[in-house]
């Protein structure tokens, strides 16, 4: 069960009012907090439950806001994402502006970017993965980009690596309230999970650290001819020339620039993409390319699940 107490000052409210879940019934004030009775359950309004029942199964999108923050409206490319799962994201979204703000986890301001800046952002990397795909996150955080990727893509498995245990707890919250059953967490950091979760075909991970550094985690995680995704901003061309060598002395070739989310997100979210190619030692493998490069590998169509 998800849940925290909340100062009256920081309820969250959806469309235009406090949370009620279930029909909601008497408001009990205990402590300073606030909290709504729903016959026998009481769910605390800017929690993560409270977010998930109140968005439910809805087919339309929630108007949301937290401490004065208002929650951005759900882009219509959302629902070219994410498809029949829309309303997972939407549970999600609601998760972050939620507990993910109280806990720490996402920025207060964020609530303004969630769709664009961080769920979208994230999951239209979809389109880079293979079906039936092993897919580790590494340093999952707030679960960016592994539960936008896992709602996106449930004909994959997903693996969220997390070192902190206030950040695993509110990833594993999540995945049980979504029932995300291609998706598990493991708390750890990326060294030493490699015997729990090794030998996966993708790695990826979103800000987490310098390229040289995140591939020196990431290389270890894969299987021979497994591919390295990390999400970048404009830094990403730079860091890729910068750290290249390096990273080939990981295994790790062809690294490239990919651009996905033309016509869904804006700007297109960056991707260092590469490919391992062996266990240790200088690997040798063609230049690094950046952006179109004709010798690029295709990008495939995100799906509609």
């Amino acid at each position: 069960m998800i849940a925290c107490l909340l100062p009256l000052s920081r309820t969250t409210h959806l469309m235009g009012r406090p949370a009620v879940v279930g029909g909601g019934s008497s408001e009990l004030r205990r402590e300073g907090t606030f909290v709504i009775s729903t016959g026998s359950r009481r769910v605390v309004p800017g929690s993560s439950e409270a977010a998930f029942e109140s968005h439910g199964e809805s087919s339309s999108p929630i108007t949301t806001s937290f401490s004065g923050q208002d929650i951005e409206p759900e882009p219509e490319a959302a629902a070219v994402v994410f498809g029949a799962r829309i309303a997972l994201a939407r549970r999600y979204i609601a998760a972050l502006a939620s507990d993910g703000v109280v806990r720490g986890l996402i920025g207060p301001r964020e609530a303004g970017r969630l769709w664009s800046r961080h769920v979208l952002n994230s999951a239209v990397v979809a389109e880079l993965l293979t079906a039936a795909w092993t897919v580790i996150d590494v340093g999952s955080g707030a679960g960016l980009p592994g539960i936008p990727l896992a709602i996106a893509r449930p004909d994959c498995q997903f693996v969220l690596v997390e070192p902190l245990e206030r950040r695993v707890i509110f990833l594993r919250e999540v995945v049980e309230a979504l029932e995300l059953v291609n998706c598990r967490v493991i708390r750890g950091r990326a060294d030493q999970v490699i015997d729990e979760c090794g030998a996966a075909d993708v790695v990826t991970s979103r800000a987490v650290a310098p390229l040289e550094r995140l591939a020196s985690w990431s290389a270890p995680l894969l299987r021979v001819g497994g591919e390295l995704l990390a999400l970048k901003g404009s830094s990403a061309a730079a860091e890729m020339l910068r750290d290249g060598s390096a990273v080939a002395s990981l295994g790790l070739i062809d690294l490239e620039v990919v651009s996905v989310g033309k016509d869904l997100v804006e700007p297109q979210t960056l991707v260092i993409r590469g490919r391992r190619v062996s266990t240790s030692g200088k690997a040798k493998g063609r230049k690094s390319v950046v952006g179109d490069d004709k010798r690029a590998r295709p990008a495939r169509r995100p799906r509609n699940m």
